[in-house]
């Protein structure tokens, strides 16, 4: 076996090459202990796992090199993908509003800082204006303590406003709405939103408001204020980021 040390004010480092398996191992540290073993496969092994938090994906071993190393399934911590994830925009499903008092969207994530509500060519079956609703936990929905306002121009301005939800202008039966609603959490649980529109082909909406919730956002709903208009025509999708 051969050995070249490599010497510093407070310790020793060491590299060894050992000739009887040709495997090359990097030892660390005044009392030599091994730190890093290359194999003559060029399997890399680390005595101890890199953590995350130094660029690792907290396993030891790599076998093989580009593609190869992609290929051996390693682990990456939770942490890591919630900040992947955070990091793009997710789409939902979208889901026909052609029926039904309220259509909600759950299982949004808890590290989720901004929510899209997008609507094509909706409608209802009466003249109650359109709510969206806040849910927390497991699927409770918040109906008061909002602070939310919605005008429409046309050849006049008119504005409505509620403290049930965040209240989008639409109260003829006939008008469809295609525009979104954005909603961003601005600091803890408190969310603000701003909603642009059209309302059929005459007709120009305008909305925003806000609401401190008791807990993490987890779903929205999209319903009407009396409760009991249907929807009957159009589609809403949510992104998520």
């Amino acid at each position: 076996m051969s050995t070249i040390s490599a010497s510093t004010t407070s310790s020793t480092a060491y590299v060894v090459s050992a000739d009887t398996t040709g495997a090359l191992v990097l030892q660390t540290g005044a009392t030599p202990t091994t730190a890093v073993t290359i194999s003559t496969a060029q399997v890399v092994t680390l005595a101890n796992a890199l953590p995350v938090a130094s660029g690792g994906t907290g396993v030891t071993t790599s076998t093989g090199s580009g593609a190869n190393v992609l290929g051996t399934s390693p682990s990456i911590s939770g942490a890591v993908l919630s900040s992947m994830a955070s990091s793009v925009i997710t789409s939902g499903t979208a889901v026909a509003s052609t029926s039904g008092t309220s259509i909600d969207f759950t299982s949004i994530p808890s590290w989720v800082k901004r929510v899209t509500v997008m609507f094509n060519g909706v409608s209802g079956s009466g003249t109650s204006h359109l709510l969206i609703q806040l849910g927390t936990g497991s699927t409770t929905y918040t109906t008061s303590g909002y602070n939310a306002t919605s005008t429409v121009a046309a050849g006049s301005v008119t504005t409505v406003s509620s403290t049930a939800g965040l209240i989008v202008w639409q109260n003829v039966a006939t008008f469809t709405l295609s525009g979104s609603m954005t909603l961003t959490n601005i600091t803890g649980n408190t969310w603000v939103s701003n909603t642009t529109g059209k309302l059929s082909t005459t007709e120009t909406v305008f909305a925003g408001g806000d609401i401190a919730l008791g807990a993490v956002l987890t779903a929205v709903r999209i319903t009407r204020v009396n409760g009991t208009d249907t929807f009957d025509a159009g589609s809403i999708n949510i992104l998520y980021e």
